[in-house]
């Protein structure tokens, strides 16, 4: 009796929660009930902590779920890979300095998957004195101290976004990512895909991009 009293309890809350909207565009709009990525599993975790408390992992719910669900097919298909997100946005949207999008939900910063002198896997440091990751600058030779890049674990990474994204009746609008880092994509397994299915920015955004890739999904706004 007392388990069929606390279940009725409880729908009342599970009724309040409403599927986000979004408004306008990447650059101009607003978000209505946005939601928070989750802080990790088990093969990716959030940039800080900090950012997280203040407001800044918001997206559209039909994001998230793509996200996450990316994720979790990433653990049986690149299973010795770690991911770790970025910037996302605030949960009503709008202006989300400095970035000049990010504000309906849609947009999203990754931080590069890369590996450490020992080829493993791990996640890029992000922390204040390097302004939680977006001052890293990568050499000639994608490298940036110990760390390289891994173009393998972010190819896989699109494909599956990408696939999931078409899956729940959506879409990737672009991606940013450096211009002169992209063929380093194409090499990989995954190179036929993305080709295909991938509209990369060929212009040099006003910050390199080297550090993160930033995707904005299509989702229908209002």
């Amino acid at each position: 009796m007392r388990i069929f009293v606390l279940v009725l309890s409880l729908l009342p809350v599970v009724g309040l929660a409403e599927p986000s909207k979004c408004y306008g565009t990447t650059s101009n709009g607003s978000l209505s009930f946005g939601v928070k990525l989750p802080q990790s599993g088990s093969n990716f975790v959030g940039y800080s902590l900090a950012a997280r408390i203040a407001g800044r992992t918001y997206v559209h719910s039909e994001v998230r779920d793509i996200i996450v669900s990316s994720y979790k097919s990433l653990e049986s298909i690149e299973p010795d890979k770690v991911y770790k997100y970025a910037e996302t946005g605030l949960k009503g949207g709008g202006n989300f300095k400095p970035h000049k999008t990010h504000q309906n939900g849609l947009s999203v910063d990754f931080m590069v998957p890369v590996t450490d002198k020992d080829g493993e896997s791990v996640h890029l440091p992000t922390n204040a004195l390097n302004k939680l990751g977006y001052n890293i600058e990568f050499n000639s030779k994608n490298q940036f101290k110990n760390y390289s890049i891994d173009f393998q674990a972010l190819a896989a990474h699109l494909v599956e976004l990408h696939k999931h994204a078409t899956k729940n009746g959506h879409d990737i609008w672009r991606v940013i990512f450096a211009p002169e880092l992209q063929p380093n994509l194409y090499e990989t397994e995954y190179g036929g895909y993305l080709k295909e299915n991938i509209q990369f920015s060929k212009k040099r955004s006003w910050v390199r991009h080297d550090e993160h890739y930033h995707v904005d999904f299509e989702v229908g706004c209002e």
